[in-house]
């Protein structure tokens, strides 16, 4: 039972099983959970909120209205499936009414299917000059292109692309931060790719590996941070750009990462995600002390499984977001899946699909279905503190219906320039650019515009 690194993102334990050609039957969000979803929380909500006759309490409504607002989208079907006359229902709260109805019209940008597009991408690896080479596929000799032409259709309504223009002059004078790994920096580079259209910015900041840095569009006084943190929290990593680790991360689990918290009341908007970080090899600290580990079967140290590092940093995190005074807008992105087939990104995985997968089906492991339930869970936990701040950017299903969007063997500038017979490794994990990964930034133009 060994365990696999990918880089700067991910170490798998083989341990894990994989399903392919599951159906997606929704996001568990209040968005893509559909009428079954609904319903119980619904029954929740009754059982932990006071009703007046056929009314909700003003207060009550307020609540209710705040917690659906969160998830992003709603759609007015699944709340009729309820039997709910929703305009009967809160007539008596009319200063509510027009909010929930509002939202209630509104579709699941979060559900849907791949449809063709003959006009393909917004940019190319010629047009963008951001795209850093693992991306960089068709540079890198990728010879299919069937990919680009595919655009993300949710049910019941149209995704508009992201209107440049119209996306920076909604953003003058605004700061933006995006802290995570490496996939949100994949889609960093996918936004400003899209954004540079209209102006291109001038990076002003970088670390030493160019892990973190900082951009400005001069024009609209609008910055971009990105801020490599991984794990979210205070951790040591020893390892460098191909993965490889001279040591175990020592990850503090109740000291959030100061790279993104000192800075955090200068930004105004906030997108955040954990990741597969969160699967490798990992030491446990809390009050300085080793409380535990993440697969150390070599170590005298408690086994602490997966569920309990990642709750726990999402708690901590979702709580820092609620106590503190500033309220940035923070968006939550939820987990990416890989697609590697057979094995894993260090021992011979590969994903040489080149369409998406039809009819809603996804490939998807065990674990990430595990990851991203304790997302959910503590998402909403969050939403249930009245938390209105705070939004859910729902990438798995969309993300896990393209198995055709990475990198594979052309990470690297032509892999097979010396013979089809190299070994190459392969990235089944990010995203090329351009890709599916821009689809992620059209849905999060949707939320924050319409927020």
């Amino acid at each position: 039972m060994g365990q696999q690194s990918c880089g700067d993102g991910q170490q798998l334990d083989d341990r894990q099983n994989s399903s392919v050609g599951q159906k997606f039957n929704g996001s568990p969000t209040m968005g893509g959970g559909g009428p079954a979803e609904v319903r119980r929380l619904m029954v929740v909500w009754r059982k932990s909120r006071r009703w007046s006759g056929k009314s909700l309490v003003t207060r009550e409504i307020s609540y209710f209205s705040s917690f659906l607002l969160s998830f992003s989208s709603f759609t007015y079907s699944s709340i009729q499936m309820l039997g709910v006359d929703l305009k009967a229902w809160l007539a008596p709260n009319q200063k509510y009414s027009s909010i929930f109805l509002k939202l209630a019209e509104k579709c699941d940008i979060f559900t849907g299917k791949w449809i063709k597009n003959t006009v393909g991408p917004a940019y190319n690896n010629a047009t963008c000059p951001f795209i850093e080479p693992p991306q960089n596929c068709i540079k890198n000799g990728r010879p299919d292109t069937a990919f680009l032409y595919w655009k993300w259709k949710p049910e019941g309504c149209h995704l508009s692309s992201l209107d440049a223009p119209r996306f920076l002059k909604a953003m003058r004078s605004k700061s933006w931060a995006f802290i995570g790994d490496s996939i949100l920096r994949n889609q960093v580079l996918s936004l400003i790719c899209l954004l540079q259209k209209e102006e291109v910015p001038l990076e002003v900041y970088h670390d030493e590996q160019f892990k973190s840095r900082k951009w400005i569009f001069t024009n609209y006084n609008f910055t971009i941070s990105l801020i490599w943190s991984p794990m979210l929290m205070k951790a040591e990593i020893f390892e460098d750009s191909d993965g490889v680790s001279k040591s175990d991360i020592q990850l503090h689990l109740d000291t959030i990462d100061t790279k993104w918290s000192n800075e955090y009341n200068s930004f105004n908007y906030i997108v955040i995600s954990g990741g597969q970080w969160f699967l490798k090899t990992t030491i446990y600290l809390e009050n300085n002390t080793i409380t535990g580990c993440h697969y150390c079967p070599k170590k005298n140290l408690v086994e602490l499984p997966l569920t309990y590092s990642y709750r726990k940093v999402l708690k901590i995190v979702f709580k820092f977001f609620l106590s503190a005074n500033h309220k940035p807008l923070v968006i939550y992105r939820t987990w990416s899946p890989s697609h590697f087939e057979y094995k894993e990104w260090s021992n011979g995985g590969s994903c040489n699909k080149t369409e998406p997968f039809k009819g809603g089906l996804i490939y998807e492991k065990d674990v990430d279905k595990m990851m991203r339930g304790i997302e959910i869970e503590e998402f909403k936990n969050a939403i249930m503190k009245n938390a209105t701040n705070l939004k859910l950017l729902d990438m798995y299903n969309l993300s896990a219906q393209r198995p055709d969007g990475h990198p594979g063997p052309f990470r690297k500038f032509h892999p097979f320039g010396k013979g089809r017979n190299v070994v190459v490794q392969n990235d089944c994990l990010h995203w090329c650019l351009p890709g599916p990964i821009d689809y992620w930034n059209d849905l999060l133009m949707e939320i924050v515009l319409r927020n």
